[in-house]
This record gives C-alpha cells, sequence and structure tokens, in this order.
C-alpha cells in the first residue's frame, strides 16, 4: 500500500510534579525540606530514516503521544525525564500544522528531524526554593503540560527525473525497461495508482532516480483524475521527461494530447512548467509513428526523441540524454537551456 498522506494527533508527555518533602531523621529533628524536582516529558519528534518509501507505516495509527515525566520523591530524588518519541518517516516529508495552516519543516534527508510537540518541563520540589530566608518552603511546582497538535505529513517523492504523461503514454514501462521497478502494467488505463522509482545510469558513476509520475489528465491542475495526490510529485524533479504515445489507442492527437499536459503543469505551477523538459514519443515500432513524428515537429517546433520500450529502440540515446542534461544542472548549466517552446 502507498500512502503519502496522513494526519496525525501528536500529544508530548506532561513534566512530572515536585513534591513537597522534609527529612525525618531520628536525630535531625529539624531537617531541611528535600523534595526532589519533577522529570521533563518526552517530546514528540519527526524523523526521517532510511529504508522508508512512503507513509504506509503511519496510516494504522493516527494517536502519537509521548510518556510524562515521573515526579519527584523525598531525599532530594528528582523525577526521572522521560524519552522523546520518534516518528520515523523517508525523506522528502513536509510537516505541517494543520490548525495553523503552516510548514513546520521540509525533510528532505536521512536523519532530518524536527520537534513537533515539547515536552512539559517538570516542576521544582521545595528543595530548590531552600533559602537562607526561608529555610523549609512548604510549595512545590506541578509540571507543564506537554504540547499537542494535529500534524500533517506529505510526501513529495523525491527523485532527478519525472516522467509525466496522459495515462498509457508509456511511463511505467519505460521505467520497467530502464531500471529494476516492476510497475504493474496494462492496457487500461490509469493502472498506475502512486508513484514509482526506478534507479537507472547511464555508466556506473553516475545513477540517477526517475520516477513514473501518474494521474495525469485534463483538469489535474483542479484535482481531476488523480490531480493534486501526485502534482505535487512531480515539483521535486530536477529535470522532466514528457512521453507522448505517438499512435494513441483511442485515436486521440499526439499534439493536443502533449499540449494538454503543458497546460496543466502551466495552471499548477508556473516554476514547475518551466522545469528542463525531454520530449519523447513514444511507441515509434508502430505503424503511422513516423507520420505522427513529423507532424508533430511541424506543429510544435520540438524535436522529440523517440523510443520504443517494445524493440529497445533509442532508449540507450534517451538514458545518455538524460545523464547529460542533469549533468548541466549539477553544473549549474541550466540557465543556458531554452524553455519549453510555447505550443
Amino acid at each position: 500500500m502507498f500512502v503519502d498522506r496522513v494526519t496525525l494527533h501528536v500529544q508530548a508527555g506532561d513534566g512530572g510534579n515536585g513534591i513537597i518533602s522534609f527529612r525525618k531523621e531520628k536525630y535531625a529533628p529539624r531537617g531541611g525540606p528535600n523534595g526532589g524536582n519533577g522529570g521533563d516529558g518526552g517530546s514528540v519528534i519527526v524523523k526521517v530514516v532510511e529504508g522508508l518509501t512512503n507513509l504506509a507505516n503511519l496510516s494504522h495509527q493516527r494517536h502519537w503521544r509521548a510518556d510524562r515525566g515521573q515526579h519527584g520523591q523525598g531525599s532530594d530524588c528528582h523525577g526521572r525525564g522521560a524519552s522523546d518519541l520518534i516518528i520515523a518517516v523517508p525523506p522528502g516529508t513536509i510537516v505541517r500544522d494543520r490548525d495553523r495552516d503552516f510548514i513546520l519543516k521540509d525533510l528532505k534527508d536521512v536523519g532530518d528531524w524536527v520537534i513537533v510537540a515539547k515536552g512539559g518541563v517538570g516542576g521544582y520540589g521545595n528543595a530548590h526554593f531552600k533559602s537562607s530566608t526561608n529555610r523549609a518552603p512548604r510549595m512545590a511546582e506541578k509540571g507543564q503540560p506537554g504540547e499537542q497538535r494535529v500534524i500533517v505529513l506529505e510526501l513529495k517523492v523525491i527523485a532527478d527525473v519525472g516522467l509525466i504523461g496522459l495515462p498509457n503514454a508509456g511511463k511505467s514501462t519505460l521505467l520497467s525497461r530502464t531500471t529494476r521497478a516492476t510497475p504493474q502494467i496494462a492496457e487500461y488505463p490509469f493502472t498506475t495508482k502512486y508513484p514509482n522509482l526506478g534507479m537507472a545510469a547511464a555508466d556506473s558513476d553516475r545513477p540517477f532516480v526517475i520516477a513514473d509520475i501518474p494521474g495525469l489528465i485534463e483538469g489535474a491542475h483542479e484535482g481531476l483524475g488523480l490531480g493534486h495526490d501526485f502534482l505535487r510529485h512531480v515539483e521535486r524533479t530536477r529535470l522532466l521527461v514528457h512521453l507522448v504515445d505517438s499512435v494513441p489507442i483511442d485515436g486521440s492527437d499526439p499534439v493536443a494530447n502533449y499540449r494538454t499536459i503543458r497546460g496543466e503543469l502551466e495552471r499548477y505551477s508556473r516554476a514547475l512548467a518551466s522545469r528542463p523538459e525531454i520530449v519523447v514519443l513514444t511507441k515509434i515500432d508502430l505503424t503511422g509513428a513516423d507520420e505522427a513524428r513529423g507532424r508533430f515537429v511541424g506543429e510544435t517546433g520540438i524535436e522529440p526523441m523517440a523510443i520504443s520500450a517494445v524493440t529497445g529502440q533509442g532508449i540507450p540515446a534517451l538514458i545518455a540524454r538524460i545523464a547529460a542534461d542533469l549533468s548541466r544542472l549539477d553544473q549549474g548549466e541550466n540557465a543556458d537551456r531554452p524553455e519549453p517552446a510555447a505550443v
């Protein structure tokens, strides 16, 4: 099960109470105060750990509560502080305060963390209040309550390359041919229900992560189809590979299909629409593909790459192109690249 958004109620532990206590020994009739302080309550921390790819591990537990600190005791014994409660999440998780509607932290890398609910501070026992003018204080503090809030954890897949296009454009097939990922592949729309990730490389020195981003249809920017649920995953990618079916099984126009996706990206985010893009015509081995390619170039002014995931035609060249473009981005040369042509 793939889960990329969960809402959790988090409650930090209360601080332990300080106590009022006095020494009571046979030969110390005027024993002084010895009430210990309460321990601090545990905080709730969201932390990125290795090995997680989505938020499914959190989908069955919506309430998280840290332990409270122990109360102080006599004989100057302080209460033990509680351990912090760690909520493990994958890289790319955004932590948001639901009620105040602001981002607490964007957790991108393994080891990143944020305290979402601070544990309460333990109260002072009466020994703390002893002074030269108050030798027998009869007061102690209660521990402070721990913070609580409702947080929304939202995963945005982190990948170098995002495969975009209408359903059945060949995204999952390409991912399966270029990486070890094994997405479900069929001939009907919306086969892919969640982003699939795979590692590819033009050579052993420059591997890169490819994400198959599903759910893009006309109206996706308004939430139609899988809409916003998956458009946000594209925002993490550095390079877009836009797959266009050269001979759509439904008889639609490849040029119109390309413009549909470009329009959705533009309406969703101008910054996303200006991301470097490689346009690829798929299923080039089918009859009519060459004619479709010529018309695509004539109407858009874009010279697309052409591949066939079935025969493997053009795939090595595409992988090499992706690696080269990523290398330029690494070197900061993407400012010299033209933005995708307006169509």
